[in-house]
């Protein structure tokens, strides 16, 4: 019930929607708003934030530094299982939001607060995302979600609502696309996007640019990993943040990492996306590459077999869920070994490996020449193919 609530911790952004939201539950709910800001490395400057939350009712702002806890505690964990959602998606909208609800229901603990709030629609993701989190730290908190319940529809109505209640929102040109952004990637849907067959305009390059402009001069690099984790980047011991920071840069400027595509939203659309993923491309080739070399064969072979569930399981909000941190816990078993360094070249658009190395490497040259050796027996192999061959000519026995 309404009246139950006494005071909401929202997720802020300071734009025209989460502005508009901050004034309608206070409206409609008559209590007190707590707004809470992060910073994921979206690149966007949050000086004014906690003041204009201030100016439109908030009791309370908070704005937090999260960029090396978005990469260590949990992109980090993802790389390291080679999450590949459908395929194609680096999941970088999707491992941000537990992070983002994570805080959102401890500063709620911590004021006690009754309901968090978050400004995802009801026909996307990040609403199931937002509030399976939610569930699974604080069975009893309850959530806010204008959007499926307002009347509000449309921009257009938010600006409205905006004006006739002074809300300080400085009403700009409409962008063409929703965008999200984080260390880890920069996404791009609406607008001209929503016909899959149109090719994406100008504005949906940011983080990179067109191959076409890209360096005509390659970039060699080099990265090291311990334990499945970047550790150092050209030799430069780097923090989880900086390595992405670091590799965004680099890849931006040839190219790397840009992906359209068509994929499936968990509340049951197909909905279009341009994503950017300079940094997470490089380091997801570079780390499979170091993992060939250093892992057991059919460790690796029951690693990937996990990897559509496991990123299905963080593209539909189940990061905190007891089968996610099980698998991690045999993830992280498998990458004990992966460590090591891995040289590239970034060359228009593409990450291309030109040599590995590590201390534990499982590659044995004496074993693996075509010159003569004296480590392998040729002729043991003829026992080996007799016998696994057996089930096949029992197979075809007519």
């Amino acid at each position: 019930m309404k009246h139950d609530i006494q005071k909401v911790v929202l997720a802020y952004s300071g734009g025209l929607d989460t502005s508009v939201i901050l004034k309608w539950i206070k409206q409609t709910y008559r209590c007190d708003v707590i707004t809470f800001t992060a910073d994921l490395g979206q690149g966007e400057d949050l000086c004014g934030v906690e003041r204009r939350a201030l100016q439109t009712g908030a009791s309370k702002a908070y704005v937090e530094d999260l960029r090396e806890e978005l990469a260590r505690d949990f992109i980090f964990p993802m790389m390291r299982a080679n999450a590949v959602y459908e395929g194609r998606y680096l999941l970088g909208t999707s491992i941000a939001r537990p992070l983002i609800a994570k805080r959102l229901v401890e500063i709620a603990k911590a004021e006690g607060a009754q309901a968090i709030a978050h400004g995802a629609t009801g026909k996307g993701n990040d609403q199931v995302r937002f509030e399976l989190t939610a569930a699974a730290l604080d069975g009893g908190i309850r959530t806010i979600a204008p959007w499926r319940e307002w009347t509000l529809r449309s921009r257009t109505d938010c600006v409205n609502y905006a004006r006739e209640h002074d809300i300080p929102v400085t009403v700009t040109k409409e962008k063409p696309y929703s965008c999200d952004g984080n260390l880890l990637h920069l996404s791009f849907e609406g607008g001209d996007l929503e016909d899959p067959w149109a090719e994406p305009g100008p504005h949906t390059y940011f983080l990179t640019v067109p191959v076409e402009q890209a360096s005509d001069q390659p970039e060699i690099l080099t990265i090291d990993f311990d334990a499945g984790d970047p550790v150092a980047v050209n030799g430069q011991p780097l923090s989880p943040a900086v390595v992405y920071e670091t590799l965004n840069k680099l890849g931006g400027k040839h190219g790397v990492g840009r992906l359209d595509m068509v994929e499936s939203r968990f509340v049951g659309m197909k909905s279009r996306g341009v994503y950017e993923t300079p940094g997470g491309t490089i380091l997801q080739t570079a780390h499979r590459d170091l993992e060939g070399l250093t892992m057991d064969r059919e460790t690796m072979r029951l690693r990937d077999q996990l990897i559509p569930q496991y990123a299905a399981m963080i593209y539909n909000g189940f990061w905190f869920a007891p089968e996610r941190e099980a698998v991690q816990a045999l993830i992280d078993k498998t990458q004990e070994r992966v460590r090591g360094t891995v040289r590239l070249k970034l060359y228009k658009g593409a990450v291309t490996i030109l040599g590995r190395k590590s201390p534990v490497s499982l590659y044995n040259p004496a074993l693996a020449t075509f010159e003569e050796d004296a480590v392998y027996d040729q002729a043991d192999a003829a026992g080996f193919i007799r016998l696994n061959a057996l089930r096949l000519k029992a197979w075809n026995t007519k």
